[in-house]
């Protein structure tokens, strides 16, 4: 299991208060599931601010979980999940999860939450539609109607292809968002990549394809994380 800890301010965060409780909850929680805790991600944020970009420790949880096929325990359901796009990365990132107050969240509870954001979607989908409909019939044009839209010059094709290239770049980030550090340190500190991969096998890691860590795979992260 990967446990998640989050408190709403720096403050609680450097004086500790919430976060010694979740730690209290989460390892009753593995003890009586008998499994072992490979990694822990403690988050000071508001639950206000409904960005992923404020999420960077949930991010690196959830990306750890993933590759090493573990659960992600939290100690309350609020403390996970409080805004829509906390749910889309769950969703789609397929990694199962568990909140220790409410063990049937990990099945039941998030696809009644994430079918309400869809719901909302939907209608944000159809207001818009139906706004651009109106336009339409005022005369407006769109999309392969706008001559600028018909044919890619070079240069648009080669900045779709960079785009492209970036989508993909940005995944692989985000896959080992939880060691790159590490790696880095490890290689900062004069080790080898051989010896760097041989400690991430040691340590449980594996790549995005399920597969123990190599030379050439360390050589891409840290490439990646220079660039």
């Amino acid at each position: 299991m990967v446990a998640y800890y989050r408190v709403s301010t720096d403050q609680q965060g450097r004086s500790g208060l919430g976060i010694e409780a979740q730690k209290a909850a989460v390892a009753a929680h593995i003890a009586e599931a008998g499994c072992d805790l490979v990694g822990e991600y403690t988050e000071c944020e508001t639950g206000k601010k409904h960005s992923l970009d404020n999420r960077p420790q949930l991010r690196k949880a959830v990306a750890h979980a993933k590759r090493s096929r573990a659960i992600l325990v939290v100690a309350r359901l609020d403390r996970l999940v409080r805004s829509t796009v906390v749910l889309s990365l769950l969703k789609t990132s397929g990694v199962k999860f568990v909140c220790c107050d409410m063990p049937s969240a990990n099945v039941l509870t998030i696809d009644i939450l994430a079918a309400v954001a869809e719901e909302e979607c939907r209608a944000i989908s159809a207001r818009t539609k139906a706004a651009l409909a109106a336009y339409k019939r005022r005369g407006g044009k769109l999309g392969a109607s706008l001559r600028q839209c018909r044919n890619l010059t070079a240069q648009a094709r080669r900045k779709g292809a960079k785009a492209a290239g970036l989508a993909v770049q940005l995944k692989a980030n985000e896959a080992y968002s939880d060691i790159a550090d590490d790696i880095r340190k490890m290689r900062d500190a004069g080790l080898s990549l051989m010896a760097i991969a041989r400690r991430l096998n040691d340590l449980g890691h594996t790549t995005r394809r399920e597969r123990p860590w190599n030379p050439v795979q360390v050589r891409r992260v840290l490439m990646r994380d220079t660039a």
